[in-house]
């Protein structure tokens, strides 16, 4: 895992630049950094060691020097492609990964170079004799890229922080991105927080030449539609062999490495067949590491991690830790460089570094639910699409009853059925956004007074391209392209690589991807099971336990924090008269989630947290 950046002007680009750059992405790659190019481009990196040690440090080229390319992630199938490039007479110098992009290069078009690779990544290459600027990213989006334009100039980084370090680019806030953010807690691809500087989309290629500066897909989810990818006709048995085979062949990918490589075992059903896949094919034991809290909120995965431990006869690490979530946020914030509401950053964060501890990589069990549907959002979706109509006339009254249940245990509980019953009456996509809002509807329109429309066009652009399709498949896509590329992998590539670790996801296997996604609706969801498919497949490795288990997220009691550990924090700052996020929000509005939360009114703890992130990036760019 590695850190890149670059820039591009026909007027001249010094290396001092793109040094000052890469000073700045040292976390991603605290092993060794170099450059490549000079007069009208340059491309840098830093570098986490962790295939090829002895001679793949940065700069890398081809046999003759005259392309050089940086790269982000790593390439799985980089054995392959080099023999078949030496097989053709390339000559190569180094046994890495990075080195087979710059000799594709000479060869291919920008699309088809991209479609040759197979892994997650970010890759620049710099080709002087054409002219040629190519900077792409992986088809899922496990590696950032980001990038600014004007006219024929070019800066682009794997962090927003290092492509502001270029005098070139303005630091200006975008502040139509904000309802947008207090509806999903991020500022959604192509979009940023900052004015000009973009989110290159998964799966394509930006490419700067004399003729100008262009971007285009390379490859998109197969969508099971009309004119679309054709439905896989095959029984849950077939099903699950296939998906069986396609998991294992992905997980063995990921092994691939000159370091040790570890997982994160949270005890769902997602990590744990990770991991008991890694323990049928690694040579040892497997190292895995899970953190937890103390228990009266619920929060603590160790017991069940435990018994994926015991059952695979893992090197086990665990830790308890009470997280210093008010001493974290400025970190977290710097590492995202802009506001990011998603509070699991902070166990996530301190397992990262809990395991950067031991070794340089790691797996994890990210995009189970989102290939086989195992939000319960899916299956409300479905809820919602079929019974619309009558959900309409009786859904508000019947969340109205629960909401006075005498027994505060009773409201509690029903709570997810409460929000179900409201939103489900609009039906999709309307009502699942809903479900996905960090700050509800009503609180939105009384923090910004309108502005939903905005907030929503990226999702409903994503939502329209899936046309024809059936209902889970299109809220299955709209996940990918929108959940997981600014929520999931952002989280987990920022908050790992933190501490100089790396994270791969076998279930976001590009292959096991075009597999799930045209398998039969009824091999994910049926009724009220979900991820039938996938509990098929790895039933053998799943302990009785952890097979009953209730899907639980990885978080932080947000509820009870800002009531009693963090109170403090929410008065003197959001709370403060002179709070920067009372320039764009209504001050009256942001009172009453303070105040109805302290009171325990209501349960504002994610809104709060989606305006405290945003808070503390105002007061850091003092805006």
């Amino acid at each position: 895992m590695c850190g890149i950046a670059g820039a591009l002007d026909p007027a001249g680009v010094e290396r001092d630049s793109i040094e000052r750059q890469l000073r700045l992405l040292d976390h991603r790659g605290p092993d060794a950094w170099g450059t490549f190019g000079g007069g009208a481009a340059a491309i840098g990196q830093t570098r986490l060691s962790v295939i090829d040690l002895a001679t793949g440090d940065p700069p890398i080229a081809n046999e003759d020097g005259s392309i050089g390319a940086v790269l982000n992630g790593e390439i799985y199938n980089y054995r392959e492609l080099r023999r078949e490039l030496e097989a053709g007479g390339h000559r190569m110098a180094t046994a890495g990964d990075t080195e087979v992009i710059a000799h594709l290069a000479e060869m291919l078009d920008p699309l088809a170079l991209a479609r040759r690779l197979h892994g997650m990544f970010a890759f620049a290459v710099w080709d002087p004799a054409r002219e040629r600027l190519v900077v792409a990213r992986d088809r899922l989006g496990k590696k950032p890229l980001y990038y600014w334009t004007a006219g024929d100039r070019l800066v682009f980084a794997s962090e927003i922080k290092a492509v502001l370090a270029d005098p070139r680019v303005p630091r200006r806030l975008d502040e139509s991105v904000i309802p947008a953010y207090l509806a999903f807690g991020y500022a959604p691809t192509p979009r940023t927080f900052f004015e000009g500087v973009r989110s290159l989309p998964p799966g394509h290629v930006l490419v700067a030449e004399p003729g100008g500066v262009r971007v285009e897909p390379y490859w998109e989810p197969p969508l099971p539609r009309p004119g679309g990818a054709p439905r896989l006709d095959v029984s849950l048995e077939e099903g699950a062999s296939a998906v069986r085979a396609g998991l294992s062949a992905a997980v063995r990918r990921r092994l691939v490495g000159d370091v040790p490589v570890g997982a994160f075992l949270s005890g769902g059903i997602d990590s744990t067949v990770v991991v008991g896949l890694m323990s049928e094919l690694a040579p040892g034991p497997v190292r895995t590491f899970t953190i937890g809290f103390d228990d009266r909120d619920g929060f603590d995965e160790r017991p069940y991690a435990r018994i994926a431990a015991r059952r695979f006869g893992t090197d086990h690490v665990e830790l308890a830790v009470a997280p210093d979530a008010a001493g974290l946020l400025e970190r977290l914030v710097w590492h995202h460089d802009q506001p990011f509401g998603d509070s699991s950053a902070i166990p996530t964060f301190l397992l990262s570094e809990l395991t950067a501890g031991h070794v340089k990589v790691a797996l994890s069990g990210d995009g189970g639910d989102e290939l086989f549907a195992g939000y319960a959002r899916f299956t409300a979706g479905l809820l919602a699409n079929r019974w619309a109509r009558p959900l309409a006339a009786v859904g508000a009254p019947l969340a109205g009853a629960l909401a006075r249940l005498p027994s505060a245990r009773a409201r509690l509980a029903s709570t997810a059925a409460r929000r179900f019953l409201e939103r489900a009456g609009s039906g999709l996509p309307g009502a699942y956004f809903d479900w996905l809002a960090f700050v509800a509807p009503e609180h939105r329109m009384k923090l910004r007074g309108g502005a939903e429309e905005q907030a929503m066009t990226e999702h409903r652009d994503a939502w329209e391209r899936t046309a024809g399709a059936d209902p889970l498949d299109r809220l299955l896509h709209l996940n990918l392209r929108t959940y997981l590329v600014d929520d999931l992998l952002p989280k987990v590539d920022r908050m790992s690589m933190a501490h100089g670790l790396e994270v791969r996801s076998p279930f976001l296997d590009h292959e096991l991807v075009e597999l799930a996604l045209r398998l039969p609706r009824d091999l994910r969801i049926r009724g009220l099971a979900r991820k039938r498919v996938l509990r098929a497949a790895t039933a053998d490795l799943l302990p009785p336990e952890l097979r009953r288990r209730r899907k639980h997220g990885f978080g932080v009691p947000l509820a009870r924090w800002f009531r009693e550990d963090l109170s403090a924090l929410l008065d003197s700052t959001l709370g403060a008269p002179d709070a920067r996020v009372r320039q764009h929000l209504a001050g009256h509005a942001v009172d009453a989630l303070i105040h109805e939360h302290g009171r325990g009114a209501a349960d504002h703890g994610h809104a709060l947290w989606t305006l405290l992130t945003l808070e503390t990036f105002l007061r850091r760019e003092g805006w």
